[in-house]
């Protein structure tokens, strides 16, 4: 362990009783609640628990799993056992990704106390540390776990034993020889000092080595000439290269003297090859670099499907946390379905089927306190109602009570109503999208005071403006533009202003007109239909009804199928429908078992919100999050530009290529650090291979996976190369996906990464890998080298 934690161990107060252990109740269910013994382990990584304080103890959770520590009071599940249990007395431990939330409750509040200090106190210190520290820490915890006697030196038999824990199995002979050469005391044990030495030769990367080699004049520097010539020349980085060469050598450079010289020592380059600056994904995409001013049909925006379920779509548990970890994960458009509950208060669950249910009034506080914590763009609130009106009309009590200001109820003061909002515009607030009520029938004396409003709108029938010429038309454009005054407030509950050149005013009435005056079966009340603003769902019926018929605020829901078809029948219709407005996919109602489908061909044809079961892990999920990964985590991508032209000629069944197709190169080289499948297993050792995925226009989606390599997931060595045609790159999803080959069954999954090839930086690049729930298996990482060549119209590149 670091000297850090050490001395944290021997000082803290609350870290001491840790060690020693205390009694707490464990509760699952509202049912299930059971004493356990739990305790801090000695390395103060890790806590243990057993039934009673002399049982054995089995491994609970590692300190690096834990994002953070809740109080009872924002435990749902402590909540409702309240009158069992004090919430002062409770706490949450929440885990990185879909783990699901350790409840614990103490004996007495001050053990309580000490429990969430002591532990906030170490997730914190984990989070401060930087790689080396991290390094450092592995490596202390190796050494401990090796030194079986505990006497501080590590005997060759446990060296070999901890090679199998460290993944990989290494002829005997070549072990034994580093062994020796790190045996700097020659007492045939190694010490940590010698140990660490050790480890380095066990890792040492000849691969990079020889890379260093070849543009260091005399193999052991780079000068600043050839460094810029190694940016240049393999990373791509050709505008700015030389100046570059001096921030990087600044950065990682570990020698003064080295510093000062301008030159790169070996240390130094490979410190730079495993840095953010070495990552395969661009750091100049990480934070929000994207316009953010244009209209929201203009982006691709992170969605999710009934997002209160924990698990599956037919029993599994509705909980806040399902929006707690969506919101966490970036979503910008969560789902509820609401129904009547008892005591007047609605409800929210799957209808008509075992999942458990959730007042509608809690998920909003949800809401209200986590909306805005990963990102503050707009909320959009999915809702699919089906209350009745005394119920609808508690929904929009609680709508603008608990969310108050963040709620967006009417339009933005001077918005056109001829065009979306944008996100800046939405900055920090809440969307309603939802059915908004359709007059029924208008009374005379309203009807009457309607046409009067549209008469004042219009131009006299006997003072038409007399025909142009072509010239005049285009220099009076801008002076023709008539501000009027919106006199739809049943339609968009604004009474703002409506730029339009006379000549289209009366369509507009006569459209806005047929809209207020058509009739509607749906009994919806009119408190809970005008906090709908900007995004009324409607039916879909064609791409040209919609277009002749919908407003651009009007937004209509395709099943995943549906939209599939309509993508084969009239990919370009689908692509101009969703320049002009917004739509949403989900999934379908056969995945019963909450199963994703593949996001990146409802984004081929520009639909925005493609809803994602994000309970669950899986492949979809993997290329959802690597796309929404850029632009700051705000949940907003603008998607690219012949996505959002209404008059777009793009299909992605058949794309026109808006430039010669491109080959990308992909070389894996080797892998470091892989992580064992089961860890269970003291002697079972990895054979890893990557498989390289490109999604994309169904003409670029292909595959390819290197061979495997024998016994060995410390650093394994593959060296092939793959080449991917490619022919619209702007769409374009690369995925690396690590597995454990199996000749009896399946591969196993060990870790994944996914990005947009428009994040992508070429040249030697490191790509660190996700578990199967996005969350980080650092230091486990793979070595590729990326590039992009012109097509030379060769059947095999």
């Amino acid at each position: 362990m670091t000297s850090q934690i050490q001395d944290l161990l021997a000082t803290d107060q609350d870290l001491v009783l840790m060690q020693e252990g205390t009694m707490m109740r464990k509760v699952r269910t509202k049912s299930w609640k059971k004493l356990r013994y739990f305790r801090l382990q000695d390395d103060g990584m890790t806590v243990w628990h057993g039934r009673q304080p002399e049982s054995i103890p089995k491994p609970t959770f590692s300190i690096s799993d834990v994002e953070r520590i809740r109080k009872g009071q924002d435990s749902e599940l402590l909540r409702y056992l309240v009158e069992e249990f004090p919430l002062e007395q409770g706490f949450t431990i929440v885990f990185h990704g879909r783990r699901p939330n350790l409840d614990l409750v103490a004996n007495s509040v001050e053990e309580a106390q000490i429990w969430m200090r002591g532990l906030q106190l170490l997730v914190d210190l984990v989070a401060s540390m930087d790689h080396q520290e991290q390094l450092d820490q592995m490596l202390n915890e190796w050494f401990q776990e090796a030194d079986i006697n505990q006497d501080g030196r590590m005997s060759f038999g446990e060296a070999q034993r901890l090679l199998l824990l460290m993944n990989v199995e290494m002829d005997e002979e070549y072990a034994f020889s580093l062994f020796q050469a790190a045996d700097v005391t020659q007492s045939d044990t190694l010490g940590l000092e010698e140990f660490v030495q050790f480890y380095k030769a066990l890792t040492k990367r000849t691969e990079i080595e020889e890379l260093f080699d070849n543009f260091s004049s005399d193999k052991q520097k780079l000068t600043l000439l050839e460094f810029v010539d190694f940016l240049r020349e393999e990373q791509k980085e050709d505008n700015h290269a030389p100046d570059l060469a001096l921030e990087l050598i600044d950065r990682y450079e570990p020698s003064e003297n080295g510093r000062l010289l301008h030159v790169l020592s070996k240390e130094g380059f490979l410190s730079y090859l495993c840095s953010a600056d070495g990552n395969i994904f661009n750091p100049d995409c990480l934070p929000l670099y994207q316009d953010m001013t244009q209209p929201l049909s203009h982006y691709y925006i992170n969605s999710s499907h009934n997002t209160y379920l924990l698990g599956d779509q037919l029993c599994s548990q509705s909980s806040v946390e399902g929006y707690i970890r969506a919101l966490k994960r970036g979503c910008r458009c969560v789902e509820v379905d609401t129904w009547d509950g008892p005591d007047g208060e609605p409800i929210v669950y799957h209808g008509h089927t075992l999942t458990s249910r959730i007042l509608f009034k809690d998920v909003l506080a949800t809401l209200a306190q986590y909306a805005f914590q990963s990102s503050d763009y707009p909320l959009i609130l999915s809702l699919d109602n089906h209350c009745s009106w005394e119920q609808q009309k508690t929904m929009a009590h609680h709508l603008t009570e608990i969310l108050g200001e963040w709620l967006l109820s009417t339009t933005l003061e001077g918005q056109l109503i001829d065009i979306l909002p944008s996100p800046e515009q939405l900055r920090g607030k809440i969307l309603v999208k939802g059915k908004k009520l359709r007059t029924i029938e208008v009374d005379k004396e309203e009807e009457e005071e309607l046409e009067k409003d549209l008469d004042l709108a219009s131009p006299e029938s006997d003072t038409q403006p007399q025909p142009e010429s072509q010239e005049q038309a285009s220099g009076n454009k801008k002076k023709k533009k008539k501000v009027v005054k919106c006199p739809m407030p049943c339609l968009l509950n604004c009474g703002h202003v409506l730029a339009q050149a006379p000549n289209s005013i009366p369509e507009s009435i006569r459209l806005s007109k047929q809209f207020l005056l058509q009739s509607s079966t749906t009994i919806l009340c009119p408190d809970l239909s005008s906090l709908v603003v900007y995004l009324r769902t409607v039916p879909f019926c064609s791409f040209t009804h919609s277009k002749e018929n919908y407003h651009i605020y009007d937004i209509s829901s395709f099943s995943e199928f549906k939209a599939k078809n309509l993508i084969k029948e009239a990919g370009n219709e689908f692509v101009q429908h969703n320049a002009r407005q917004l739509c949403r996919v989900y999934p379908s109602g056969m995945r019963t078992d909450s199963s994703n489908f593949n996001p990146q061909e409802h984004w081929n044809v520009g639909c925005q919100m493609v809803a994602m079961n994000m309970q669950t892990a899986g492949s979809a999920m993997d290329i959802y999050d690597g796309l929404f990964r850029q632009n700051g985590g705000s949940g907003y991508v603008l998607k690219p530009e012949f996505l959002r032209d209404t008059q777009s000629s793009f299909n992605p069944q058949r794309p026109i290529s808006l430039y010669k197709a491109k080959i990308l190169v992909v070389q894996v080289i080797s892998g470091q650090r892989l992580p064992k499948v089961d860890k269970t297993q003291e002697t079972s050792v990895v054979d890893p291979l990557v498989k390289v995925e490109l999604s994309g226009v169904p003409e670029d989606t292909m595959e390819y996976e290197t061979s495997c390599v024998e016994n060995n997931g410390i650093n394994p060595y593959w060296g092939e190369t793959f080449y991917f045609r490619i022919q619209v790159p702007e769409l374009a999803m690369l995925r690396f996906v690590v597995k454990d080959y199996s000749r009896k069954s399946r591969n196993k999954f060990i870790g994944q990464y996914s990005l947009p090839w428009t994040c992508m930086k070429q040249g030697y690049r490191h790509v660190s890998l996700l578990s199967k729930d996005g969350t980080s298996l650092h230091p486990a990482s793979i070595f590729v080298y990326t590039c992009m060549q012109e097509d030379l119209d060769m059947d095999e590149p």
